[in-house]
């Protein structure tokens, strides 16, 4: 499953007929994860976790990414949703990083993303505890966006994609990078990739269709050029 979803993220990303990812599970689950205690004792747990790993294939995606959050988000599933973008859960989901009861540690990003996303002691606390949090709380610490009803879920998503798109592709993709990319620098660096990709971003005709959209008092169509 884990090629197969790397091989769907690979496409998307490449397709540029795609402007905004949405990643659900079927049902009424986000994803089971793999226990790695559980393996074979002839398995190189090294390599397993190699392969196993998909965090970083959805953080490297330049498009913006959306988890639609349905079930329970533990271990390994909330490591993939922490690597997206904006996270939209359902009331009834709860959320947690357990691997610390079979000895082990978050393995796929949890514990470099989670203490950036709500802070280092919260995540420290998630993470040795280890807690398993209800929905709201994760809303008021800033781990989700937004709680729906469970049915709700995937049309949140959805209307938060069309709500991105409509404002076009090209400065979602740069707006992205100058967030992803400026936490990791100082605050000079990042103000400098924010003024360089906002020149790019003003020779493009996207942002052309844009201006005369407004002066012609029309909605825009974007093209992602």
């Amino acid at each position: 499953m884990v090629f197969e979803l790397k091989d769907a993220l690979t496409h998307l990303s490449q397709d540029e007929g795609t402007w905004v990812i949405i990643l659900t599970g079927e049902n009424d689950a986000f994803f089971t994860s793999v226990d790695l205690s559980s393996l074979p004792c002839s398995t190189n747990l090294l390599t397993a976790i190699s392969v196993l790993k998909c965090s970083d294939h959805i953080a490297s995606i330049q498009k913006p990414v959306i988890a639609a959050l349905n079930g329970d988000i533990l271990d390994q599933g909330l490591e993939l949703a922490l690597a997206c973008d904006i996270r939209i859960a359902s009331i009834k989901s709860v959320f947690g990083l357990t691997q610390i009861k079979r000895g082990l540690i978050p393995w796929d990003g949890g514990t470099q993303r989670l203490p950036r996303l709500i802070g280092k002691a919260r995540a420290l606390e998630m993470i040795l505890s280890p807690l398993i949090i209800p929905s709201n709380r994760a809303f008021n610490i800033g781990l989700v966006n937004q709680i729906v009803q469970p049915n709700k879920v995937l049309d949140t998503a959805k209307e938060t994609a069309s709500s991105i798109i409509k404002h076009g592709p090209i400065a979602a993709r740069y707006l992205k990078e100058a967030i992803s990319s400026g936490l990791d620098m100082k605050l000079d660096q990042g103000l400098k990739l924010e003024n360089d990709l906002g020149l790019i971003l003003h020779s493009t005709g996207d942002r052309k269709e844009g201006i005369n959209s407004f002066l012609e008092r029309r909605s825009p169509k974007y093209k992602g050029e």
